[in-house]
């Protein structure tokens, strides 16, 4: 099992993330990123925002995606 941040994903935050795969920390990080929505807590809406911005551009976030996933796959189990 691995943990990233939400702050390592783009957030706002030092909540942590757990999971075997990227995938599953990504889907704890929406989660999250959903509730913090739903609370309108500025600082991940503006978090948000600029990711929002990226996904604009498919090729620039998936670099961003790809970029991460070697960052989850280089970290140490924990």
């Amino acid at each position: 099992m691995k943990k990233m941040t939400c702050r390592q994903l783009g957030g706002a935050c030092d909540l942590e993330f757990h999971g075997n795969t990227f995938e599953e920390i990504a889907e704890e990080s929406k989660k999250h990123g959903m509730e913090m929505f739903r609370l309108g807590e500025e600082d991940h809406l503006k978090a948000m925002e600029a990711m929002k911005e990226l996904m604009t551009d498919k090729e620039a976030m998936e670099k961003w995606y790809e970029a991460k996933k070697k960052e989850f796959e280089e970290l140490d189990e924990i």
